[in-house]
């Protein structure tokens, strides 16, 4: 009986081992090449300055130092402007999400007779736009500058996450939303209780575009607020600290290193120590809220790159 069933054990073809096993070898791969330059960058940013210009350093510090987060936190606008950036992205991020999804929710409704026309003209939006100079006149006849609402408003929705919500939407069954105005409910109660509960995969894929890019933005803050330190976001505060690390020449030594003033010690930090930081600094956040996201990032994408 057991020579019988081990002979209807189910054998592997060489060629299918051969394939898991260069398949894994490629993974581990990329996974080395991906995370290994923010091990490096981080490794940089604990390395005394000074001893990082000699090179050397890969996975861990060589002559551990807290100099450069030191230099990046040492100014009170830093923290400021964090909580800036926090509230940006937080605001930023619901109201956006939610306003994408009431659009993509209205142009999906094949009862919307205009839906194919206003969904083409928001997808002219994406590929043409009047640049710089319209974009700033507009700004500032909306009343929008030196204000933190231009941090919002300007960009409340989001063509690319209209049209993966859209797509989303038309692969649900029609038969709940039937069932729900049977039941009396009207579009925004249908919206609200059937639609945005059911989207919550492809909704969480788009927060996370949405809430890097507000994460991410300092271009707008030096347009219309540059002039305003308590509208000043994380990101422009360290795009000021990493041009004037830069452009310091006084107080430089041989190695390049350059006295972070203020310290009470002989404290030394360069623009490499600086820069690899300030990517720890800004990176860090994002990092630990994408895991809370990954089970929704790649269902959501998937279903609302297709219509189901």
């Amino acid at each position: 009986m057991a020579l019988a069933a081990k002979s209807f054990k189910r054998r592997v073809p060489v060629g299918d081992r051969v394939f898991d096993i260069l398949n894994v070898t490629f993974m581990i791969c990329l996974m080395i090449v991906t995370v290994y330059p923010f091990i490096n960058m981080l490794a940089v940013s604990l390395n005394d300055a000074s001893d990082s210009v000699k090179g050397g350093i890969y996975f861990w510090p060589r002559v551990l130092s807290f100099d450069s987060y030191q230099y990046v936190f040492k100014e009170s606008t830093v923290l400021h402007a964090t909580g800036i950036s926090i509230l940006r992205t937080v605001l930023g991020t619901i109201i956006s999400t939610f306003c994408s999804a009431m659009v993509a929710y209205a142009i999906s409704r094949p009862e919307f007779v205009l839906r194919r026309f206003v969904t083409l003209a928001f997808i002219l939006t994406m590929y043409f736009n009047g640049g710089l100079i319209p974009n700033f006149l507009l700004i500032r006849e909306l009343h929008l500058m030196n204000s933190f609402w231009v941090y919002i408003i300007p960009g409340i929705l989001g063509v690319f996450n209209i049209i993966v919500i859209r797509s989303f939407i038309e692969g649900l069954p029609d038969g709940i939303m039937e069932s729900a105005r049977i039941d009396g409910a009207g579009e925004f109660t249908t919206f609200l209780r059937i639609v945005l509960p059911l989207t919550m995969p492809v909704l969480a894929t788009t927060s996370l575009f949405t809430a890097v890019y507000h994460w991410n933005s300092w271009f707008d803050v030096f347009l219309y607020n540059s002039s305003h330190v308590e509208l000043s976001t994380l990101q422009y505060e360290l795009m000021k600290m990493l041009q004037n690390s830069n452009a310091s020449v006084s107080g430089t030594d041989a190695s390049g290193a350059f006295a972070s003033s203020g310290s009470s010690s002989a404290n030394f930090v360069t623009p490499t120590s600086i820069r690899s930081t300030m990517t720890i600094v800004a990176s860090l956040p994002i990092i630990m809220v994408y895991p809370f996201l990954q089970r929704y990032f790649v269902k959501g994408l998937t279903l609302g790159g297709v219509k189901g």
